[in-house]
């Protein structure tokens, strides 16, 4: 653990990296969470960017959502008929982008657990247009900065009015069991639930498509792997997902802002004090090839690799302490039901590899290009 020649502490370590994200002295910082303090007082502010007793209250109520019971039962059969659509698409062109194949995955996935049910048509165009690969920096003090404050807010405008306020109105009228509902009971405008809608759209429907294609590379460039793969039964397959995540986070990096002293293991004996009001690095991609948590080889993919006490499979790819990510079982069980059938094709074959682009205010690789081919396909 070091402090940069910026002033931000960058955390390698994993024991460290775990007692930041689990300390009560720290709160979110990164993420454009700059913007979103300068929301009016009156406004409150998505899950993602609250912190303390509110915050954990919120994922109290919220955690039977994404509960490994619920996910099977509730959710398990979307992902089935979506992915099999997916994967006859593939077969009746002989070709295709596996992170647009991934992506309508993961839309309707998440809208089946967030309550976006009533959306028009559009809604994958609407995303990706809100999710774009390059970001623009939004201002008022430039065309550059006039042309993207102008589109944030007609993307803002276009999801609202076409999935959001149409699944408002139904489940005001009568609730459903779905976050929507959930955040309706606790009084939220139509405005704030776009908000918590935009996160969750964000955490649930892009990082599983780059991880998708991040595992399916993986398993085509491995065959070995592949094999073991193609072999294995569900909790065999979902430990190699988790040990390529592990490998390969989707977020590399987290943030957090000290609120007060906060002393953390450092080498040997020593600790390290980091003052209040700092920021803090964890950089997650270094963080999960510590020996120390995850064993030997750390390097290499080893499914089932006997970790520490406390460690989990996929290291901190999903995060640790109050910021967990609620969806990492959805994320992981979408991941493999498209995956699986994929490489069940007789004939599949890439075609041609991603092309590499990183994101880097969260340190996230962005996976595009990816051609997949069915040799012998009608």
């Amino acid at each position: 653990m070091r402090r940069g020649s910026d002033g931000v502490w960058q955390v390698r370590g994993y024991e460290e990296a775990r007692a930041v994200l689990r300390s009560t002295t720290t709160v979110q910082a990164g993420l454009g969470i700059e913007t979103v303090e300068k929301l009016p007082s009156g406004i409150r502010r998505p899950v993602l960017y609250r912190d303390g007793p509110e915050h954990r209250e919120h994922r109290r109520q919220t955690a039977r959502f994404f509960t490994p019971r619920r996910v099977d039962e509730r959710y398990r059969d979307v992902m089935v008929r979506v992915a099999e659509t997916q994967i006859q698409k593939l077969q009746d062109a002989g070709r295709a982008h596996l992170p647009d194949l991934s992506f309508q995955l993961a839309i309707e996935v998440a809208c089946a657990v967030i309550g976006l049910t009533e959306s028009r048509p559009g809604i994958r165009q609407r995303l990706e247009s809100f999710f774009p690969e390059k970001f623009g920096k939004p201002g008022l003090t430039s065309f550059h900065g006039f042309y993207w404050l102008w589109r944030q807010n007609a993307n803002w405008l276009r999801v609202y009015l076409g999935d959001v306020r149409p699944a408002v109105r139904v489940r005001r009228r009568q609730r459903r069991d779905d976050l929507i509902s959930h955040l309706l009971d606790e009084g939220c405008s139509a405005g704030e639930i776009l908000g918590e809608c935009l996160t969750f759209a964000a955490a649930g429907m892009v990082t599983t498509r780059e991880f998708v294609s991040a595992a399916a590379w993986h398993l085509f460039s491995d065959p070995a792997l592949l094999t073991r793969y193609q072999a294995a039964d569900e909790p065999d397959r979902l430990a190699i997902l988790h040990e390529i995540l592990r490998l390969e986070p989707v977020v590399g990096r987290l943030s957090r802002r000290t609120t007060a002293p906060l002393a953390l293991p450092g080498r040997g004996d020593e600790t390290v004090t980091v003052p209040a009001g700092e920021v803090v690095d964890i950089l997650i991609d270094a963080v999960n090839l510590d020996g120390r948590a995850v064993g030997a080889s750390s390097e290499r993919i080893c499914p089932g690799r006997a970790m520490t006490e406390g460690a989990g499979p996929p290291g901190l790819s999903f995060g640790d302490g109050p910021h967990k990510c609620p969806g990492a079982h959805i994320a992981i069980l979408e991941t493999d039901v498209l995956l699986s059938r994929l490489f069940a094709l007789p004939g599949l074959r890439m075609a041609t590899p991603p092309r590499v682009a990183f994101n880097d205010a969260i340190g996230s690789y962005e996976l595009r290009d990816f051609a997949v081919v069915l040799d012998g396909a009608r």
